[in-house]
């Protein structure tokens, strides 16, 4: 390791910090030097698999004993304002995972109380997907042509109970039974996000929201519809969770149609349609982990150069704003199943 090395404060030992410390241990020109959570078994755990030095229960005791030039945070949802907070005071950058913060109005504040203190980056990681960097490249390409329509859809039978009468989405992450939104707080903002990232700004048109698995207090399944601003290109952004003949793991499913050609994206292959007909497969597990891996690269190289991130704060509060919009134009429409 060298000693100028970013030095990195891992905030939270749960489920999904697997994927930022494997991409931390694969980032050129950072290290973890200590991971952070109330649950110290947990964050031994880690630090065990992982081969992290030390660990606190507390952002509080972190700071008192280390020196840290960054901070990657995944920690509760709840947990964030008041972490970054903290961070923001001490000049410390940070990427934090989605959502920012549960309300929109808390995320403009948070926004305006880092401005010119330091720099916040928010992990919304499918922007760095291998196939959704693709995609990219062909429409900023032009080989797309002008875009007059963008379909994501997402499915999952992880809120159908399996044959053990369990329910996989809330076996694997059991925090969502008691989150009041879901599907489209939890799940399609990253499809939203990226939808905005490769179409451009985006407006609401409307939304519908469903509840069918009794389980989970949030909605199962939700519909938005959104159109560009500049040429009022239609998107839809579709999740189904309760989706009979699909896997647990979500899937996607994308199509983008351009005057030129068209592409889509179904079982992990992506296909161009038109003068040059193109197909690229991926392979899903690897495909999320490269998303972390590049995601964590992109903000240690953006604090060496000074380049903006990707996803800065102030970008991200457009896709918090439409998720807020889509619920109040969902509204309590939920229709539980018996």
């Amino acid at each position: 390791m060298n000693s100028s090395d970013v030095r990195v404060a891992m905030i939270g030992a749960g489920m999904i910090s697997a994927k930022h410390l494997t991409a931390w241990s694969r980032v050129r020109g950072a290290r973890v030097v200590a991971i952070v959570d109330p649950d110290q078994a947990k964050a031994a755990a880690r630090a065990k698999e992982f081969g992290v030095a030390r660990t606190h229960e507390s952002l509080d005791a972190l700071l008192a004993h280390e020196t840290i030039d960054a901070a990657d945070i995944a920690s509760s949802r709840d947990s964030h304002a008041p972490l970054l907070r903290q961070l923001i005071d001490r000049g410390i950058p940070a990427i934090c995972e989605k959502p920012l913060v549960p309300q929109f109005d808390e995320a403009v504040a948070l926004a305006g109380y880092a401005r010119g203190r330091t720099r916040i980056m928010v992990n919304q990681s499918f922007r760095f997907r291998p196939y959704f960097e693709r995609m990219k490249e062909w429409i900023d390409a032009g080989r797309l042509g002008t875009l007059s329509g963008c379909t994501i859809a997402c499915r999952s039978s992880g809120l159908l109970a399996d044959a053990a009468g369990k329910f996989p989405y809330i076996e694997r992450q059991p925090y969502v039974r008691n989150e009041t939104r879901l599907m489209i707080a939890e799940v399609l903002i990253h499809r939203l996000d990226v939808a905005r990232w490769l179409c451009g700004a985006m407006a609401l048109v409307g939304a519908r929201t469903r509840r069918s698995c009794p389980e989970v207090i949030g909605e199962t399944e939700a519909t938005i519809l959104f159109e560009t601003v500049r040429d009022r290109v239609p998107v839809v952004v579709d999740g189904n969770f309760a989706s009979a003949g699909y896997p647990a793991q979500s899937v996607d499913r994308v199509e983008i149609i351009g005057s030129r050609a068209r592409l889509d994206m179904d079982h992990d292959v992506l296909r161009l349609h038109g003068p040059e007909p193109t197909e690229v497969r991926y392979e899903p597990v690897t495909s999320i982990q490269e998303s972390f891996d590049r995601t964590m690269q992109h903000f240690v190289d953006c604090l060496r150069t000074g380049e903006p991130f990707r996803n800065e704060i102030d970008d991200n509060l457009d896709t918090l704003r439409l998720v807020d919009e889509a619920y109040r134009s969902a509204g309590p429409r939920y229709a539980a199943m018996a």
